[in-house]
């Protein structure tokens, strides 16, 4: 049996620093957005042949005034640009410059998302990861009720969420880094991505939980709380390693060779399940010991 409760003090090192740049990363560079959430034009060309290169585009397109210009492979000859102009104008001037240039172009499909709901956007995606979060403590709260020694309910929930909490800051501070230094932009997809982590990451935490709590209500009293977590983790520590490999397995054959057009978000996943996988294991239980301690501490 391996005594994963000890190692808490290097899990607690861990996480705080890599939690800690996150957010430094946050705060100085942000997130690049999308157009989702800035506003501006989504336009999709094909071409005929060979797909030039995003350089040759962009020359192709330096004549015209286009502010946060991205350009994005998307996989059958496609390529999808985005830009932060909105006006007619100049969506006609675009598409008629890369047209004089590749006879061959086909215009598949032009996107106009405006400011105001851009905005609107970004505020229900905020809102909607923390009312999850919320959510998610509070089912944790009531489900794990008929538990209150050593450790009451609550802290279940206070527990999981601060594990939540760190998988997504995590994965928010590597699209950070990755917007600053390779910018690569986050829109809608992003926050799906986020929200599908949170699931995923509480599912393995409750599974250990669960584990826990019927490892209390059977055993004996006199049993240290920290055995009996440090057992359960045991106990459930390969069923939560397999399922989370099978699901990483998975994201990565995605990531590279699902296309350009859910690329991000399967790395986004991928991150997000890896360091979900590691907080239900390494973080969410130790919480529990550690509050379990200090409460102790306290009351001599």
């Amino acid at each position: 049996m391996f005594n994963i409760i000890s190692k808490t003090k290097y899990a607690y090192i861990f996480s705080g620093t890599l939690t800690l740049l996150s957010v430094l990363s946050l705060l100085v560079w942000g997130l690049k957005y999308d157009t989702d959430f800035t506003g501006g034009t989504l336009m999709e060309v094909k071409f005929a042949n060979t797909i030039p290169s995003n350089q040759e585009i962009s020359d192709v397109l330096s004549g015209i005034s286009l502010n946060s210009l991205t350009i994005q492979a998307s996989g059958d000859n496609s390529v999808l640009i985005r830009y932060a102009a909105e006006e007619d104008k100049t969506n006609d001037d675009a598409w008629k410059a890369i047209n004089g240039k590749y006879a061959d172009a086909t215009q598949l499909r032009v996107d106009f998302v405006n400011s105001s709901v851009s905005k609107e956007l970004k505020t229900k995606s905020l809102n909607a990861l923390g009312i999850a979060i919320a959510a998610i403590m509070a089912y944790i709260a009531w489900a794990f009720r008929k538990v209150s020694r050593p450790v009451e309910s609550w802290k279940y929930g206070a527990g999981a969420v601060i594990a939540l909490a760190h998988d997504v800051i995590i994965t928010a501070g590597v699209f950070s880094v990755l917007g600053h230094f390779y910018g690569i932009k986050v829109g809608i997809p992003f926050i799906a991505a986020l929200l599908t982590i949170l699931g995923f990451s509480v599912h393995d935490t409750i599974v250990v939980y669960d584990r826990t709590r019927e490892n209390l209500l059977r055993g004996s009293s006199k049993e240290p709380f920290a055995d009996v977590v440090n057992r359960s983790l045991n106990e459930t520590l390969v069923r939560s390693i397999n399922t989370s490999m099978t699901v990483i397995v998975t994201l990565l054959a995605i990531y590279l060779f699902g296309g350009a057009s859910i690329k991000y978000f399967s790395l986004a996943l991928l991150v997000g399940v890896t360091f979900g996988t590691y907080s239900s294991i390494f973080v969410a239980s130790a919480l529990l010991v550690t509050s379990y301690e200090l409460t102790m501490k306290y009351k001599k």
